[in-house]
C-alpha cells in the first residue's frame, strides 16, 4: 500500500508499514514480531491481535490510523500469548483506548503479575536470536483490571464473530491459535512460525519456512506437537504467524504436515533445558522448571551474539545512510 504526499520540490512517496493477510485482516512487522488487526464483517469493528514490542506503538496507531482513521479504536485486544514481544505495547494501547484484553485462562498469571514465564532458554542453539535468549525477559505484565480470560463454555471469542480460538499450548502455557473456518485462515501465534525465528540472519532477511515455536521460549516440547498435530489437520489455506511473513497454497500446506509428522527431528532442538523435562505450571504459573543446562561456553556466544548484532545493525544503518544519500544527490 502506498500514500502520496504533495512537497515542494515534487511528489514524495510513503510506503506505509502494514500488509494484508486476507479479506479483513492486515499485520504489521516491527523488528522481528507481528501484530494484527481483524476487521468485522457486520458492523466494520475491528480488534487487535497481540501487540507487540515496546517499539510497535507508533507504528501500531499509524497502521490503525491509515486503515480505519485517526479517531478509530479496537472493540477489544485478543492475545494469542503474553510473551514480552507480544504484550510491550499492550498497556499503553488497552489504557490509551480504554477497551478490554482478552486472553486463554492460562496465560493470566503472566498477565496480572502473578507469575513468571518459565525462563528462556539460550542453550537450544540454531543461530544469533537463540544465543541471545538469556536477554529476553521473562518477567510478567500487570493489567488485571482489564484483562479477562476467553469464555470457557465454547471457544467462540468475544468480538470477533466468524472466528474461534484453539488452545495450542506448548510455547507458553495458555498459548492459543485463532481459526476463521469460512475462508480456512489460521492467526498461529508462536504455536509455529513461518520462518527460522532462531537466525537473526533469516529474521532479517524475512526467509519463508513453516518452522516450529521459536526454541528458545518452547517450554513443552510433548504440547508444541500436540498443538502443531492439531492446527495441521485442520488444513489452512492462509497461515500469519508471530514471527515471519504469511504463507499461503499447497506448499505451505505440504511444509506444516511435514513439520507435524517430522517434528522431533524439525523442530524440537538436540539440546536445551526443557527438551527431557518440561517446565510445569499451572492457573497460577510455574510451578516447577528444570535445571539450566551447563553450557560452559555459553557466556562466549552470547557475548559474541550481542558483538555480531551491533555490527550488523551498524553494517545496516551505514547501508541505508548509503542509500540516502545517493538519493539526496541525484
Amino acid at each position: 500500500m502506498e500514500q502520496t504526499a504533495k512537497e515542494e520540490g515534487g511528489p514524495v512517496v510513503a510506503r506505509t508499514s502494514h500488509f494484508q493477510v486476507a479479506e479483513g485482516i492486515w499485520g504489521l512487522t516491527d523488528i522481528f514480531t507481528n501484530v494484527y488487526v481483524v476487521k468485522n464483517k457486520n458492523d466494520d469493528s475491528w480488534v487487535l491481535v497481540d501487540a507487540g514490542l515496546k517499539t510497535a506503538y507508533p507504528k501500531i496507531k499509524r497502521m490503525v490510523k491509515e486503515l480505519f482513521g485517526a479517531d478509530s479504536r479496537p472493540a477489544a485486544i485478543v492475545l494469542t500469548h503474553g510473551h514480552f514481544d507480544h504484550v510491550g505495547s499492550l498497556k499503553r494501547l488497552a489504557e490509551e483506548w480504554d477497551v478490554p484484553v482478552y486472553a486463554h485462562y492460562l496465560e493470566l498469571p503472566y498477565l496480572t503479575g502473578r507469575s513468571a514465564y518459565p525462563p528462556p532458554d539460550s542453550s537450544v542453539g540454531g543461530g544469533m536470536m537463540a544465543y541471545l535468549a538469556d536477554l529476553y525477559s521473562a518477567s510478567p505484565i500487570d493489567i488485571h483490571e482489564r484483562v479477562e480470560a476467553f469464555p470457557g463454555i465454547t471457544p467462540e471469542i468475544p468480538f470477533m464473530p466468524g472466528w474461534t480460538y484453539i488452545h495450542t499450548p506448548g510455547h507458553a502455557p495458555g498459548h492459543v491459535s485463532f481459526w476463521r473456518e469460512e475462508d480456512k485462515v489460521l492467526i498461529a501465534g508462536d504455536a509455529f512460525v513461518t520462518t527460522k525465528q532462531e537466525s537473526a540472519l533469516c529474521v532479517l532477511l524475512q526467509t519463508k519456512i513453516i518452522s516450529g515455536p521459536p526454541k528458545y521460549f518452547t517450554c513443552n516440547w510433548l504440547k508444541a506437537e500436540d498443538s502443531v498435530d492439531q492446527l495441521a489437520s485442520l488444513m489452512p489455506e492462509i497461515v500469519a504467524t508471530g514471527h515471519g511473513q504469511p504463507m499461503s497454497g499447497q506448499e505451505m500446506q505440504q511444509q506444516l504436515l511435514e513439520l507435524a509428522y517430522y517434528f522431533e527431528e524439525k523442530a524440537v532442538p538436540k539440546r536445551g533445558r526443557y527438551v527431557m523435562t518440561p517446565a510445569i505450571t499451572d492457573s497460577d504459573g510455574i510451578v516447577s522448571v528444570p535445571k539450566e543446562v551447563a553450557e560452559p561456553y555459553q557466556i562466549l556466544f552470547t557475548i559474541g551474539a550481542v558483538a555480531a548484532l551491533s555490527a550488523l545493525g551498524i553494517a545496516l544503518l551505514s547501508k541505508s545512510k548509503t542509500k540516502k544519500s545517493f538519493r539526496l544527490s541525484r
